[in-house]
Order: C-alpha cells, then sequence, then structure tokens
C-alpha cells in the first residue's frame, strides 16, 4: 500500500452523489428518477420499498429537482429570468420533504432517515433550519420574479394607454 488512505464511507457516498447531479448519469438505484420522483423514491416503504441509500436518493432528487426548476441547467446569465411557479413549486416540495423527514416511519416504526435530535443530550435541529433557509430563498425569488412580471405588465400598460389612447383625448374639445 502507498500510504494512501480510502476516505470514509460517507465522504464516498457524498461525492458518488454529487457526480451523479453534476456530471451524470444519475445514480443507478434510482432506476432513471430525478426530481420529486427520487424524493418520492427516498420515502418510499410499501411493498416494492426502496433497498438503496435513502439519503443520496434524497440528496439527488433535491438537486435535481433545483436543477429542473432552473430550466433543466446550472447555468445562469444575468438575462436569464427565474421561473416564479417553478421555484414556489420547488419551495412546497423542500417543505414537504422536511415534513416526510420528520415524520414519515419505516415498517418497524423507526424514522426513515435521521435528520434532526431531540434527546436527553440536546436539540439537534440543523437540517431543519437549513432546509428552511432553502425554502426561504425559493420563495423570496419566486417572489421577486412575479413581481418582475406584474411590473412589467402594468408598465406596458400604462404606456399604452398613454401612447395610443391619450392623444384621442387631446382631440375632445373642453
Amino acid at each position: 500500500m502507498n500510504g494512501a488512505r480510502r476516505p470514509p464511507a460517507w465522504k464516498r457516498a457524498t461525492q458518488r452523489a454529487w457526480d451523479a447531479v453534476v456530471k451524470g448519469p444519475g445514480l443507478p438505484e434510482l432506476r432513471g428518477a430525478t426530481g420529486i420522483d427520487a424524493i418520492r423514491l427516498a420515502f418510499e416503504t410499501g411493498p416494492q420499498a426502496y433497498q438503496g441509500d435513502r439519503v443520496a436518493a434524497l440528496v439527488f432528487g433535491w438537486a435535481t429537482m433545483l436543477k429542473q426548476a432552473n430550466g433543466d441547467t446550472w447555468d445562469q446569465t444575468m438575462l436569464d429570468g427565474v421561473n416564479a411557479e417553478n421555484s414556489f413549486r420547488a419551495a412546497r416540495n423542500f417543505e414537504i420533504s422536511l415534513w416526510l423527514i420528520s415524520s414519515k416511519t419505516g415498517p418497524d416504526g423507526q424514522p426513515l432517515l435521521l435528520a434532526t435530535e431531540i434527546s436527553e443530550r440536546g436539540r439537534n435541529l440543523v437540517a431543519d433550519r437549513e432546509l428552511s433557509k432553502v425554502v426561504a430563498r425559493l420563495d423570496l425569488l419566486a417572489a421577486q420574479a412575479d413581481e418582475k412580471y406584474r411590473r412589467a405588465a402594468l408598465d406596458f400598460g400604462q404606456n399604452w394607454i398613454m401612447g395610443v389612447v391619450m392623444p384621442f383625448f387631446t382631440l375632445v374639445p373642453k
């Protein structure tokens, strides 16, 4: 052995999920599922329960959902706009998955995913806080994009009235 240590399993799993998001082609155990479908698999407990890494499926689902909400790309330019509806839906999907993390249990009654801890040692709600920040940012993006289009419609309407209709009022005798 050349002295190089193998990274811990959690680090390898993290890198594998990240590579699947950025480079593709996805995680093979998800059978092509991306976005909300991958998130659903992470919480599947029925007769055909998902047997793979639930955390990887959830993180991959979140990342690909955000990518899909951004027009299926990670690239953004100054001229690109944000789709208000896609951002709003992604925020709701994050909220639902946060609720599922805290409430969904397996057949044995144990939580499917451990992301928060409330025990005699104290409270650890890091996942709740971080995901709530993601939801808040997506809601902010949706609100800003919606306002931008609302203002554009108002400006167009006002300019049209002032430019096309108002000259006719000057023809009306006083």
